[in-house]
């Protein structure tokens, strides 16, 4: 089973979907890729793609056509500035072209040459996508990719999935229980085991500084979404609510930068409605921005990528003020790590599971990680991951318009705080008592997902999606 990073699964991207927006963006960048690796590009007079099944179904919405064009593009989730996001795409569409790889103008009329094929599926995932490139009439190559959640993609030939090489780590986790074996056997906690993995790919500094940048990606997220308002873009208009939120519990108080926000915020007293607010307040900040086009860390999903931040941030504010940079480092590590077990042993693709796929899988991530910082033992960490994923079991995705706005930002929210109350109770509890463990509820969200009706699977064919009438003229 392949080897997965702590970095695979928190990755700094753009909004609003990793497997829409993040996933396609970096297959038509592999796409790059090859066409360069076999000198192609001297030979192209014009390029088309095609959508299959949930890509296609939820693509506007998603963004995935403005995610295939800025990865054609050349363009990096990563480091783009992300006006370029709203920008580029538009150009194209005024001028019929794309420069493939910053370098190669071929024509290319978006609105044609992105195919959107609503009732097929490809046969290995929902998400499926093919690019194919022309020599005036003719296809000389084309490549399909599949993407299978938070970010991740596979190629497809010849009807098989192209393996990558394996990684041998020091400590191969696949299930809940090794995990465990590994914690008890070199008698450490959950964050020292992840941490000599990752050693298998990066130095200890490398390290460090990696998780320092996604945790600085994730507070200014936040930042950013408690001081922005107006109305998320896509047709629904939907109102940015952090902004207000952080208003009223915050007051008069004057601030210029994040830190400074954050020790303001740490060194008032607050009743205990108020400090939920304010998780409430951090979770839907970072998924407005997400819904705005706006750069976030996957976690494991940017549907679900404000839970993570918001437990966080909970941990430093309320739970632990003292809590150092270290503490930080090691929630991400753990957090990542339940979240690779989640995708070995089921899904994180919403398309494939449902919405229990996203939130589910960050609640749980969330809640172990945050019951390791509380002094929680290896298997009170994942007895408190198994809480929060037994009570988001079944939850469907049917987002409102194909876009990641209704219900997606409140059920961030409420990840958040079915977290912090699974971590909670798991500390105070002895898992030798528990009839559940992690293993079998990721076992049973697999076999759930495979139950799930196929309009609940980020279709927007059922659900909130067909039972609330909105029009919505712009996606």
């Amino acid at each position: 089973m392949e080897a997965i990073s702590v970095f695979d699964m928190l990755k700094v991207g753009v909004g609003p979907s990793s497997s829409h927006t993040l996933g396609p963006w970096r297959a038509a960048e592999a796409f790059l890729k090859e066409l360069d690796e076999r000198q192609l590009f001297p030979e192209i007079s014009n390029i088309k793609v095609e959508l299959y099944g949930s890509l296609a179904l939820t693509g506007h919405g998603h963004g995935t056509d403005i995610a295939v064009m800025m990865g054609l593009s050349g363009k990096d989730p990563v480091t783009v500035p992300v006006h370029e996001v709203q920008d580029l795409p538009k150009k194209i569409h005024q001028e019929k072209t794309i420069k493939l790889a910053e370098q190669w103008t071929v024509t290319f009329n978006p609105e044609q040459d992105i195919d959107f094929r609503f009732s097929e599926i490809l046969p290995l995932h929902a998400n499926g996508m093919r690019f194919l490139v022309y020599q005036t009439e003719n296809c000389i190559y084309h490549s399909t990719f599949y993407s299978i959640g938070g970010g991740f993609f596979i190629k497809e030939a010849d009807d098989q999935i192209v393996p990558k090489a394996q990684v041998k780590l020091p400590f191969p986790i696949h299930s809940g229980k090794e995990l465990t074996a590994y914690c008890l056997g070199e008698n450490c906690c959950i964050s020292d085991i992840v941490f000599q993995n990752e050693r298998t790919w990066r130095t200890k500094i490398e390290i460090k500084n990696q998780l320092t940048t996604i945790w600085e990606v994730m507070r200014d997220s936040v930042f950013r979404g408690c001081h922005t308002e107006g109305t998320l873009p896509g047709g629904l208009n939907v109102e940015r609510r952090a902004h207000r939120i952080n208003k009223k519990l915050l007051g008069s108080s004057n601030y210029s930068h994040a830190e400074e926000w954050m020790d303001i915020i740490r060194n008032k007293p607050y009743h205990f409605s108020e400090t939920i607010k304010w998780i409430g307040c951090f979770a839907m900040a970072v998924n407005e921005e997400n819904a705005n086009f706006g750069r976030i860390v996957t976690a494991p999903t940017n549907g679900a990528s404000g839970v993570i931040p918001a437990v966080i941030f909970y941990y430093l504010l309320f739970e632990n003020p003292k809590a150092t940079l270290d503490d930080i480092h090691r929630l991400l590590l753990v957090a990542g790590e339940i979240g690779s077990i989640f995708k070995k042993g089921s899904t994180i693709s919403a398309a494939m599971g449902g919405c229990q796929a996203e939130i589910g899988v960050s609640s749980a991530m969330a809640a172990g990680a945050l019951c390791e910082r509380l002094g929680g033992t290896v298997p009170q960490v994942l007895m408190a991951a198994e809480i929060a994923m037994e009570h988001h079991l079944g939850l469907t995705c049917d987002p409102v318009g194909g876009l990641v706005q209704i219900p997606c930002i409140e059920r961030n929210s409420m990840g958040a705080m079915k977290a912090i109350t699974a971590a909670k109770i798991a500390v105070e509890s002895d898992p030798e008592k528990a009839k559940v463990s992690l293993d079998t509820v990721i076992k049973t969200m697999l076999e759930t997902a495979k139950d799930m009706n196929l309009k609940y699977k980020e279709t927007s064919q059922g659900g909130l999606a067909v039972n609330i009438a909105i029009s919505v003229p712009e996606c």
